[in-house]
């Protein structure tokens, strides 16, 4: 478990932008120290905890240290196929969906980093929680990766449009939707 954090990690763990730790450190709201012989800020753990806890940031993504992922299809086999490939990484907390509707729900509530959601949904379509996401800024940190078995390239620059990240095609292989999901949220890929 990480001890030390950078600036940019705190941030991504707060869910603030960059600038604001860095102004939060300079000010002495958020203690820490410079790496010896440079500029670069970093700041311990507990000191980071602290900080959150006094200023009502959500503690569970230090606590966990695990990036929250979203996945959202109506396909059982398919996303529990990706929910043990997420565990199996040991770098992910999982939570589910099979529609639409409770999608939407439980992106404010769980406040994942990553929404992993298929186009073609029981209720409403991929493209209308990208948008909903997407109106929130609140949510602005949030990534997706749309994924569907039935889209023409149209559609693809429509879902980018409306908000996705990234596209994948079914059927498509688990590792190549996990090195998208690393690549995304910047966390190294483990060699498998």
């Amino acid at each position: 478990m990480k001890t030390v954090f950078t600036t940019g990690e705190a941030a991504k763990i707060c869910k603030v932008s960059q600038q604001t730790i860095i102004r939060c450190f300079d000010s002495g709201q958020l203690k820490g120290f410079r790496v010896p012989g440079s500029r670069f800020r970093r700041i311990p753990r507990d000191i980071l905890y602290r900080f959150m806890k006094d200023n009502g940031i959500p503690t569970d993504a230090l606590e966990s240290g695990k990036r929250k992922a979203l996945i959202v299809d109506d396909d059982e086999e398919l996303v529990e196929l990706i929910v043990d490939a997420l565990e199996a990484d040991g770098r992910f907390e999982t939570r589910t969906a099979n529609n639409g509707f409770d999608a939407g729900m439980m992106v404010k509530e769980y406040h994942p980093d990553i929404i992993v959601l298929d186009v073609m949904l029981p209720d409403i379509n991929g493209k209308e929680v990208c948008q909903r996401v997407r109106s929130d800024s609140a949510l602005d940190d949030v990534r997706i990766i749309c994924i569907s078995g039935m889209v023409e390239q149209d559609k693809i620059q429509d879902l980018k449009d409306s908000g996705a990240d990234q596209f994948l095609q079914k059927p498509f292989e688990v590792d190549i939707l996990i090195e998208r999901i690393c690549r995304l949220l910047d966390i190294e890929q483990l060699a498998s």
